[in-house]
Protein backbone atom coordinates (compact mmCIF):
# COMPACT_ATOMS: atom_id res chain seq x y z
CA UNK A 1 0.00 0.00 0.00
CA UNK A 2 1.34 3.41 -0.90
CA UNK A 3 0.59 6.62 0.97
CA UNK A 4 1.33 9.85 -0.86
CA UNK A 5 1.78 13.00 1.22
CA UNK A 6 2.01 16.33 -0.58
CA UNK A 7 2.76 19.85 0.57
CA UNK A 8 1.70 22.66 -1.76
CA UNK A 9 2.33 26.36 -1.47
CA UNK A 10 4.00 29.49 -2.75
CA UNK A 11 7.73 30.11 -3.02
CA UNK A 12 7.55 32.08 0.25
CA UNK A 13 5.76 29.27 2.13
CA UNK A 14 7.80 28.04 5.08
CA UNK A 15 9.04 24.49 4.59
CA UNK A 16 12.27 23.52 6.35
CA UNK A 17 13.65 20.77 4.10
CA UNK A 18 16.59 20.07 6.39
CA UNK A 19 14.33 19.49 9.40
CA UNK A 20 11.96 17.40 7.30
CA UNK A 21 14.71 15.08 6.07
CA UNK A 22 16.87 14.94 9.19
CA UNK A 23 14.22 14.99 11.95
CA UNK A 24 10.69 14.33 10.73
CA UNK A 25 11.31 11.40 8.39
CA UNK A 26 13.42 9.51 10.96
CA UNK A 27 10.53 10.01 13.43
CA UNK A 28 8.10 8.58 10.85
CA UNK A 29 10.40 5.58 10.32
CA UNK A 30 10.77 5.03 14.08
CA UNK A 31 7.02 5.14 14.75
CA UNK A 32 5.65 3.39 11.64
CA UNK A 33 8.57 1.10 10.70
CA UNK A 34 7.70 -1.64 13.22
CA UNK A 35 4.09 -1.60 11.96
CA UNK A 36 5.05 -2.28 8.35
CA UNK A 37 6.43 0.90 6.76
CA UNK A 38 8.94 -0.46 4.25
CA UNK A 39 10.28 2.64 2.48
CA UNK A 40 10.03 6.41 2.21
CA UNK A 41 10.92 8.45 -0.87
CA UNK A 42 10.87 12.24 -0.89
CA UNK A 43 10.83 14.50 -3.92
CA UNK A 44 11.37 18.25 -3.97
CA UNK A 45 10.13 19.54 -7.33
CA UNK A 46 12.05 22.27 -9.12
CA UNK A 47 11.26 25.72 -7.75
CA UNK A 48 8.63 27.10 -10.10
CA UNK A 49 7.20 29.67 -7.70
CA UNK A 50 4.00 27.86 -6.74
CA UNK A 51 2.71 24.33 -6.56
CA UNK A 52 4.20 21.30 -4.89
CA UNK A 53 6.91 21.98 -2.34
CA UNK A 54 7.41 18.34 -1.33
CA UNK A 55 6.00 14.97 -2.33
CA UNK A 56 6.56 12.00 -0.05
CA UNK A 57 5.81 8.39 -0.90
CA UNK A 58 5.47 5.95 2.02
CA UNK A 59 5.36 2.29 1.06
CA UNK A 60 3.67 -0.04 3.54
CA UNK A 61 3.72 -3.83 3.46
CA UNK A 62 -0.04 -3.82 2.87
CA UNK A 63 -3.22 -1.94 3.76
CA UNK A 64 -3.42 -3.62 7.16
CA UNK A 65 0.08 -2.36 8.01
CA UNK A 66 -0.96 1.16 7.05
CA UNK A 67 -4.08 0.93 9.23
CA UNK A 68 -2.03 -0.40 12.14
CA UNK A 69 0.63 2.30 11.78
CA UNK A 70 -1.78 5.21 11.62
CA UNK A 71 -3.72 3.88 14.62
CA UNK A 72 -0.64 3.78 16.86
CA UNK A 73 -0.68 6.20 19.81
CA UNK A 74 2.72 7.60 18.70
CA UNK A 75 1.19 8.70 15.39
CA UNK A 76 0.02 11.78 17.30
CA UNK A 77 3.70 12.67 17.80
CA UNK A 78 4.32 12.37 14.05
CA UNK A 79 1.40 14.67 13.28
CA UNK A 80 2.35 17.19 15.99
CA UNK A 81 5.88 17.39 14.57
CA UNK A 82 4.61 18.92 11.31
CA UNK A 83 4.44 22.37 12.91
CA UNK A 84 8.23 22.29 13.38
CA UNK A 85 8.94 22.41 9.64
CA UNK A 86 5.88 24.02 8.03
CA UNK A 87 2.50 25.65 8.51
CA UNK A 88 1.23 23.97 5.35
CA UNK A 89 -1.45 21.34 5.85
CA UNK A 90 -0.36 18.13 4.12
CA UNK A 91 -2.68 16.35 1.73
CA UNK A 92 -2.63 12.57 2.14
CA UNK A 93 -4.01 9.99 -0.26
CA UNK A 94 -3.50 6.34 -1.04
CA UNK A 95 -2.19 5.11 -4.37
CA UNK A 96 -2.94 1.73 -5.87
CA UNK A 97 -0.04 -0.13 -7.44
CA UNK A 98 -0.70 -1.54 -10.88
CA UNK A 99 -0.38 -5.32 -10.87
CA UNK A 100 1.44 -6.03 -14.15
CA UNK A 101 1.38 -9.80 -13.59
CA UNK A 102 -2.43 -9.81 -13.53
CA UNK A 103 -2.50 -7.68 -16.70
CA UNK A 104 -0.13 -10.05 -18.49
CA UNK A 105 -2.35 -13.04 -17.64
CA UNK A 106 -5.42 -11.25 -18.99
CA UNK A 107 -3.77 -10.49 -22.35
Amino acid sequence: MILCVTYSGERASRFDREYYVQQHLPLVRKVWGPAGLEAIDVFFPADTGAGFIAITICKFRDAAAYQTATALPDTAEVMADIQHFTAIQPVRFQLAALDHAAEDQDA
